[in-house]
């Protein structure tokens, strides 16, 4: 996210794993009046059945939300708080501020899917939410105008590529992937394995909320066509692989399968992947990431194998509470992401899950996801069945092992989860 005036940034991009509005989503979960919401709405749930009321009585802000980090800035930033007062402040996602940029200032927009991920946007009224924005005292005026997923955005300012290129799609990140997996029909996953880890489902033209941590969002919108997703996630997956090699525990990532799969185990030694809290079905930003169980005879090896499998037990959880609480049948999962590459991983979730994951040939799907969008909008495909047939896959993986086999560890990590949270509260 980023917050600018004509141009101009108010300050850098701001991720979805930046924890510097921690006390204020303590305090905003923990206050009074988020109490009175939930059980108003739970009262008016009862009554009416309305899903919008059953989702408002579960809303809880998360540090990856877009609103309270926005919130913030608002707060600490005092010439935000000028430009705002001006009314000449924007506000935005990556996708807005390209598309600003790219148009020399001509444009500021953006699409469903990316709006639907700020926390702000109110998924079932298909518009920005008036109530969290007043509740968060957020102007209205900062935020973007929502259009399809597919839409004439404008064209590239011809001075930068020499030609005026036209932006038919905007789409946010796991969306995309989403939509580059073919994942097009209710039931469908995606498990997207990069920087962190994302599971979702198609839920159809209708979002659906959890108690755990499956948060609704717009897949994307095409014409009269909605398609709504849940996802879950977990902030350290590639992060975690990364900080090992910087570790000099290996010199490529590609060396820790064979890493892992010289050992019979990791020798009672568990990691969890915390770096940024941790998130559904946990919900614990205090997490603190953590190593467990080491011995004089711990070697490297044990430590990358009990990074690798604390990757796959938290797609376990994930995928344990998508259906629980999403009463969806899945039709079929599809993996992607860097770290989907690691057959030790993938064959570890699928034998976890006890089901069959696609792998892709090419594992960015958020790159193909945004240009199919792109194709489709200007006819050089005619519809998703073409896009169907394009997609490869490279392997499928088939559960080998009962849980059963992985049902103490898994048990010995979720005591080591549970010893790491907490850890920063004050």
């Amino acid at each position: 996210m980023i917050v600018w005036k004509t141009g101009k940034h108010f300050h850098n991009f701001i991720s979805w794993q930046d924890l510097r509005a921690i006390e204020l989503v303590k305090s905003w979960n923990n206050s009074l009046l988020m109490k009175l919401i939930h059980s108003s709405c739970r009262v008016l749930h009862f009554f009416t059945r309305s899903k919008q009321f059953l989702a408002a009585s579960l809303f809880t802000f998360t540090t990856q939300q877009v609103s309270l980090r926005l919130a913030w800035i608002l707060q600490n930033l005092t010439e935000v708080g000028k430009a705002v007062e001006e009314e000449n402040c924007c506000f935005g996602t990556v996708d807005t501020w390209l598309l600003h940029k790219l148009t020399k200032g001509s444009e500021f927009a953006t699409d469903f899917s990316n709006a639907s991920t700020t926390g702000l946007f109110d998924p079932y009224e298909m518009s920005w939410s008036k109530i969290i924005t007043s509740l968060l005292s957020i102007p209205l005026s900062l935020l973007p105008p929502v259009k399809d997923t597919s839409h004439n955005f404008g064209s590239v300012d011809e001075e930068i590529f020499g030609v005026p290129i036209p932006i038919v799609a905007l789409v946010a990140d796991q969306q995309s992937a989403m939509f580059g997996e073919c994942c097009f029909q209710t039931g469908d996953v995606k498990l997207t394995m990069g920087t962190g880890t994302f599971l979702d489902i198609n839920t159809g033209n209708k979002p659906q909320q959890s108690v755990g941590g499956f948060y609704p969002l717009i897949g994307w919108k095409i014409g009269q066509e909605v398609v709504c997703l849940a996802e879950g996630n977990a902030g350290d997956t590639g992060t975690a692989i990364e900080w090992a090699q910087q570790l000099d525990l290996f010199t490529d990532a590609a060396e820790t399968e064979k890493m892992a799969k010289s050992l019979e185990d990791s020798e009672g030694v568990y990691f969890v992947p915390s770096f940024s809290g941790l998130q559904a079905p946990l919900n614990d930003p205090c997490a603190c990431a953590s190593f467990m169980g080491l011995k004089p005879s711990t070697n490297k090896y044990h430590l990358v194998r009990a990074i690798l499998e604390s990757i796959a037990f938290r797609n376990k959880q994930l995928y344990e509470m998508m259906q629980k609480e999403i009463h969806i049948p899945v039709r079929k999962i599809r993996a992607d992401g860097g770290v989907c590459k690691n057959s030790f991983v993938m064959q570890m979730t699928s034998d976890l899950i006890n089901e069959t994951i696609d792998r892709p040939v090419h594992v960015d799907m958020s790159c193909l996801g945004a240009a199919s969008l792109a194709g489709l909008a200007v006819g050089f495909w005619s519809d998703k069945e073409e896009l169907k047939k394009l997609r490869q896959s490279e392997m499928v993986f088939k559960p080998q092992k009962k849980w059963q086999e992985y049902e103490m560890n898994m048990g010995n990590w979720v005591k080591a989860v549970k010893r790491s949270m907490n850890w920063y509260k004050t």
